[in-house]
This record gives structure tokens, sequence and C-alpha cells, in this order.
């Protein structure tokens, strides 16, 4: 018997090892990048979300703080807060008046107080019906529309007198709304009745009924394919419905508790907010609606908004009391690629007026196609690193050896009861409350409710 010598050995493991990898690096993996992102400071109990684009501003209203911080989009710090009614839960721009629009839920009143935003000072307030969540401005007739949860219907509020001008009776428990440009119609989320009401805008009457998923939350419109995206808090996914036929075209699977959505022209693409164990926020593309990156970003994700001037996403976080930012290309596009790692590149941190703004590391889930593209060149690499130690084998007799090591970050379960659901157009708020003031009062919503 021949024995082998140390060194073919050597060089015949490291063979057998290349071929190896070679193998697994045509196997598509997921492969996870490290988003640099922009943590906000605002008050208590964020939840819902409206961009300004004539000032390059973003509207949050907070809930437990019973104000709306202003955040500005040019430097992701605070320049004011707004003290508005009792524990505000949605919210909407109005582009005629330049003005905001925010329900104030008001424990059993409801009331819509409107903010200049010139002046940052409410300049009316407007009665509307009980529990208001849900805000959505349409310019066609210069009217916001609310959605109001234990009255069960929809004021409509003309801008121009700040007065209410009709009073629509929608479904069980209304909350999130979405206008539909194209054809002068609102979206009703029927939170309880697993509906969509369709309201002309016109006429002010229901035209038609949806049926969607279990406890509908949220909506958003699509005007590139005339689709309205909406999320089923308790089925885990999100309907589309095309706004020509009033019928559920797909229904997107994205995992528990999708709360906030808001629709990104530029990309063809509706992000999602998902307030759950995971809380993790999707992008889903428009035109063969999948699921196409996933961004996981931390606790208590309530509502999202969408800023066509900077191209960012901003999330609502209701645990943390602060928004983050990070832009839109949750995949491929933008990202830069280093050896196996991907990364984003942020403005450093800053702090400015009343808030602050800090940089912390997000984890990020890029799309198929791209984890094929990355994992195939992350095989070269390392295969051309083995070829290179099997000549240093030949030549001098030495062997080398590498180590791996995999890191796993673990999210943070957060474990909230769950109570009624409120909530605006691109961020409405879930069962899930924020804080104990928020809390006392869900959980009554949710005894009465059962």
């Amino acid at each position: 018997m021949i024995r082998r010598s140390g060194p073919r050995r050597a060089r015949t493991a490291l063979l057998v090892l290349a071929l190896l990898v070679l193998g697994a690096a045509f196997v598509p993996s997921q492969v996870h990048a490290q988003a640099v992102v922009t943590n906000v400071r605002v008050g208590e109990g964020p939840i819902a979300l409206a961009f300004d684009p004539s000032r390059g501003e973003v509207f949050v209203v907070n809930v437990d703080s019973n104000d709306t911080s202003v955040i500005s989009d040019s430097t992701d710090a605070v320049v004011a807060n707004v003290s508005v009614g009792s524990h505000p839960t949605g919210i909407a721009y109005d582009s005629a008046k330049d003005e905001v629009f925010v329900a104030n839920a008001n424990e059993g009143t409801g009331t819509v107080s409107v903010i200049s935003d010139t002046s940052d000072r409410v300049v009316a307030n407007v009665s509307v019906g009980l529990d208001p969540n849900g805000v959505a401005y349409d310019p066609g007739r210069d009217e916001v529309f609310v959605a109001n949860y234990f009255s069960g219907d929809v004021s409509v509020i003309s801008d121009s007198t700040d007065a209410v001008v009709a009073n629509v009776t929608v479904g069980g428990h209304p909350v999130g709304l979405a206008y539909d440009s194209a054809r002068g119609e609102i979206f009703v989320t029927d939170y309880y009745s697993g509906t969509v009401s369709v309201v002309s805008d016109a006429s002010n009457k229901v035209v038609a009924n949806v049926t969607v998923g279990s406890d509908p939350i949220a909506a958003a419109y699509d005007p590139a394919r005339g689709e309205v995206f909406i999320a089923n808090f308790y089925s885990s996914s999100v309907s589309v419905i095309s706004d020509s036929s009033d019928e559920v075209v797909a229904n997107v699977t994205v995992g528990p508790h999708p709360d906030g959505l808001a629709y990104d022209p530029g990309r063809g693409e509706v992000f999602v907010a998902k307030n759950s164990q995971s809380d993790d926020l999707l992008a889903i593309s428009d035109s063969d609606d999948q699921v196409m990156a996933n961004a996981t970003l931390g606790s208590g994700l309530y509502g999202v908004a969408f800023d066509s001037a900077t191209g960012e996403v901003f999330v609502a976080s209701s645990t943390a009391d602060t928004v983050s930012v990070l832009p839109d290309s949750l995949h491929s596009g933008t990202v830069s690629v280093s050896s196996a790692s991907t990364s984003l590149e942020s403005a450093s941190s800053s702090t400015t007026g009343a808030g602050t703004a800090t940089t912390v590391s997000g984890t990020m889930t890029t799309s198929a196609s791209t984890q094929s593209e990355l994992t195939i060149g992350t095989g070269l690499l390392i295969l051309s690193a083995i070829c290179a130690g099997v000549v240093v084998l030949a030549i001098g007799g030495s062997a080398l050896r590498n180590r791996a090591q995999r890191h796993y970050g673990r999210t943070t379960e957060a474990r909230r009861a769950s109570v009624a659901a409120v909530g605006p157009l691109c961020s409405s708020p879930s069962p899930l409350p924020p804080r104990n003031s928020t809390r006392k009062i869900r959980t009554s919503i949710a005894a009465i409710r059962m």
C-alpha cells in the first residue's frame, strides 16, 4: 500500500472542499444586508404619518403625548411639535390648503384638528363621529374623509369651511381610507365586517362592497395599475382590489399583523409595516404582487409613509417612540455589495431642535434574484482563495485552514394585548396598544366588541 504524504492529503482535501463550495455557490440562499437606518425621536406612541411635499416635512401623530411631531426630511430632525386633541390616531395632508388634518379619538367624542403647515399651529377643530381613525384627502372635491370607528360612518369635511358636509354609513367599524383619483372614490376598510366599502365622492354614497381578508385595517391606492391594496391584520395578507371591477385580483401573504401601507410610485412598490413579533417592513411589487424585500427594523411598527422628494420610507415605532428613515431601495438597485455583505450609506447622527436623529443598524433581506447573484459571487471568491491555497501547498508543502462563523440576530418579541384597530390612510395603527394610557382605552374597546 502506498502511503500518501501529508501535503498530498491536504491538497486532495482542499480540492474536494473546492468542489463542494462551487456547488453550494449555485444554490440560492437568503442573503441579509445591513442597512444603516436613521431613527428620529418623536413624541410618545407614534402610530400615523403623512408626507407634506410642499415643505419637505413628515407629520407624525403621537397617540400618547397628544401631539404631532414635524420632521424635516432634509435633516431628519424634529423641527416642531404641535399639540392637538386627545389621543390622535389618523392624519392626512391637504395639498390645496397646505394643511394637515389629524383625527382625535377623544375617549367618547371625536374631533379633527386642522394644522397649518406654514405656522405649525392648529387653525381649526371640527367635530366628527365617534372614535375617528383613518383620514384621506380628496383633491378632486377639496374634501377630507374621516372614518369614525364607533359611529360606523365616514364624515366628509369641506376644507374651505372646515365643516362636515355629509356623513356616509359604511360597514362595521371603519378604520383605514384610501382615495382613488382615477375614479373619484374612497375605499374604506370595515374592520369587523371583513369588507371594503367603496364610496363615490360625487354622491357620497356606497357604490360597492368588496369582501377581503379578516380585519382589514389599512388601505393604499396605486394609480399606475388602478388598484387598491388592503392590509388584513388577522389574515396575515394584503388583498389587491381592481378599481375597475371592484373585485379582489390577488392576495399576498405577508405574515402576521400587516398594519400600515404606503405606495412608492418611483419603484412601483407598496410598503407594508407589520406589527408582529418580527416587526418587519416589506416591499410588494405591484407588477406581479410578490414580496420583493424584507427589512427588520425593531418593535411596535405601526404607520408608514413614503417621501417622494427624497425617495425614503418613514416608519413609526410606537414602543421605541421613534420614526425610522430608510431608502426605498430595500433590494438590489442602489445596494452596494462588498464581498458577502451589503451595506447602505446614511447621513451621520445629528441633533436639531426638539428631535434627535441617531444611526442604528437594521437587517435587510434581498430579493431571490439578487440573492442568487450574491451567493454565486461569494462562492467564486471562496473558490479562488482555495485554489490559491492549493498552489501554496504544492510549492511549500504547507496547508491552509479556513474557519467561518455565522451570527444570527434575534429580534425582541413585543407582546401587547389585542384591542381595537385605529389608523390613518398610510399608517393605520393596529389592535396592539403602544403605551399604558392607550392600553386602557383600547382594552375598554375590546371589551365592548366582545
